[in-house]
């Protein structure tokens, strides 16, 4: 029996040879390999402690805690007409001594005792940063105690058993974002002791 001849068209051919492969009269088509996709980069966990939004003092723009995550926080409850306000230096010193290390400190003015910070974010943005030259970060008027007390100080509140008594109280809190230990407002932010802690702190990884 002879075999049929079949004419094509050289340039279906060549069309065919562009794209395939020809063995032994059969037609193979190279195999595509799945390229597997690259797995999105996870971002860095935020603790609980600090998953909470607040305004800027300055602009009252919300600004996001987590972007602490990691860092050594200290979160101190302030006022511009108290007998510990002269603390604000010695707060902006820790914080310019140390925030190349992972410390930030993080003021919050608060009304709640002795009526001490009775002006409004403007003005005491002027005076801090006036008076004092602050330049840590320092977030909108605040309660710390009280039925309006922030969301943040009650997370405080309940991890270490203890509130502010009055303004200039501080909470120091590790990188871990669990790791929180509580002082007095009486606590100067020079003393010895206290700077070993943010010192200890540092020093841990997260």
């Amino acid at each position: 029996m002879k075999s049929a001849l079949v004419h094509v068209n050289p340039g279906v051919l060549r069309r065919l040879a562009a794209c395939s492969l020809f063995a032994g009269g059969a037609l193979l088509v190279p195999a595509v390999q799945a390229q597997t996709p690259k797995p999105a980069t996870a971002p860095a966990a935020c603790p609980a402690l600090l998953q909470h939004r607040f305004d800027r003092l300055q602009d009252e723009k919300p600004q996001s805690l987590c972007q602490y995550s990691g860092q050594v926080v200290l979160v101190v409850n302030t006022a511009s007409f108290c007998g510990f306000t002269s603390q604000y230096e010695g707060l902006e010193a820790l914080y310019a001594k140390y925030k190349s290390q992972g410390l930030v400190v993080l003021g919050f003015p608060a009304n709640d005792f002795g009526r001490q910070e009775p002006g409004n974010n403007q003005a005491i943005a002027d005076f801090c940063e006036n008076t004092f030259g602050v330049k840590f970060p320092m977030f909108s008027k605040t309660s710390v105690v009280g039925r309006e007390t922030n969301p943040l100080y009650k997370q405080l509140a309940q991890t270490t058993g203890e509130t502010p008594q009055w303004n200039f109280h501080k909470y120091l809190i590790g990188r871990d974002g669990q790791t929180v230990r509580s002082y007095p407002s009486t606590l100067d932010p020079k003393d010895p002791k206290f700077v070993g802690d943010i010192e200890r702190f540092l020093s841990t990884k997260s």
